[in-house]
């Protein structure tokens, strides 16, 4: 079961109706209610939201008080939890960044918000990278690159997210408009940082016309990335396959095929290691990433033809510092089914299971649903 972050930003376009062409700052935010002005963030919001309605059984929420997102969610009937959380009445920008701070300590797959540039601006300066995001749109100014097209385009993203669809994740820009200037005919933007967006899969690298992957310039990409990321003095452990092949050809070092190889400073140090071998060298390299790829047809990560990466050492390494590599082909040959874990360890699978990055090309990753 997937979990969304969920924050609506109340105040969020409701100056447009009004003439006032923004609604950052309380002062503009009184105004547009002295003119008459009514919240449209919460409906949007709740069109976008009605797209998933029917797999209410398939995710679950952590949100915000109020109509910073509960009464949305309890209106559509799905499963959530609320952060605690002081709002203020009118809501501001603090209350959004305080949610979005808040957020990055609940175990969510992605965070989904609701309102216009303001409002990106607010997440951004909290989130960062640190988290996918995903914005439905509901402001007056949407000039940057993290909101769908239309609420119900960012409803089907989610949905396809959760159908385990292809689902890219890729930098976009945080813009916003100075609404002084904006009010006096003068467009002036800012660039404010990047976050990670996902967003509907598409096939980009490495494709034939019509659509179809050439494995071999897929790989070949992967490879050319992967070695163009890897760190010095950091210990990086090559699960088995034929991807993770390609990648050890790619950084010229003998590989193991249905073994772990570990490589430093692009150099082979220790072949087809076992699990105790493993334990042995993070116990001397501090700085440690594995590479594992996914098995056709049966979407296993973790526990056929990899079992050196016991529950032992993936708790030592963590999930954040597993690169997982596919080709798109190979994904979409899962036909929707999740990604597997099967440790041997039940509660180890469960902390892990949700969702996880996918490499799937020279700088592209899609994220995908982990079971």
């Amino acid at each position: 079961m997937l979990t969304f972050g969920f924050i609506i930003n109340p105040m969020a376009g409701i100056g447009g109706s009004v003439g006032l062409k923004g609604s950052d700052g309380a002062d503009i935010v009184a105004e547009a209610m002295r003119r008459g002005a009514e919240k449209k963030s919460q409906q949007r919001a709740q069109i976008a939201l009605s797209v998933i309605a029917d797999l209410n059984d398939r995710v679950r929420f952590i949100t915000c008080p109020g109509d910073m997102g509960e009464h949305v969610l309890s209106v559509l009937g799905f499963e959530f939890s609320v952060i605690e959380l002081e709002v203020s009445e009118p809501t501001t920008a603090q209350d959004t960044q305080r949610a979005a701070e808040l957020m990055l300590n609940q175990p969510i797959d992605c965070l989904v918000f609701a309102g216009g540039d303001g409002t990106a601006r607010d997440i951004c300066a909290m989130v960062n990278e640190q988290l996918p995001v995903l914005g439905i749109p509901a402001g007056v100014k949407i000039h940057s690159g993290v909101y769908g097209v239309t609420p119900t385009a960012s409803g089907e993203v989610m949905r396809q997210f959760i159908e385990g669809g292809l689902v890219d994740i890729a930098d976009a820009e945080v813009r916003d408009l100075d609404e002084a200037a904006f009010r006096q005919d003068q467009v002036r933007a800012r660039h404010y940082g990047d976050m990670k967006v996902i967003r509907s899969g598409h096939f980009v690298q490495a494709v034939k016309e019509g659509g179809v992957e050439v494995e071999a310039l897929v790989l070949a990409d992967i490879a050319d990335y992967i070695a163009g990321e890897m760190e010095d003095d950091t210990l990086y452990l090559i699960g088995s396959g034929k991807t993770t092949q390609a990648i050890s050809e790619g950084i010229g070092v003998d590989n193991t095929l249905l073994g772990v190889d570990a490589v430093i400073n692009h150099e082979l140090v220790a072949s087809d290691l076992s699990e105790q071998d493993i334990l042995h060298w993070l116990d001397k390299m501090p700085q440690a990433r594995a590479i594992v790829s996914v098995m056709g047809g049966q979407g296993h990560v973790f526990g056929r033809g990899n079992q050196q990466f016991s529950p032992k050492v993936l708790a030592r390494l963590g999930k954040e510092n597993f690169w997982v590599v596919s080709t798109k082909t190979k994904l979409v040959n899962l036909d929707g089914r999740p990604l597997i874990i099967d440790s041997g360890d039940p509660s180890l699978d469960r902390a892990w299971a949700g969702s996880i990055r996918v490499i799937t090309g020279y700088q592209n990753e899609v994220i995908y649903p982990l079971a």
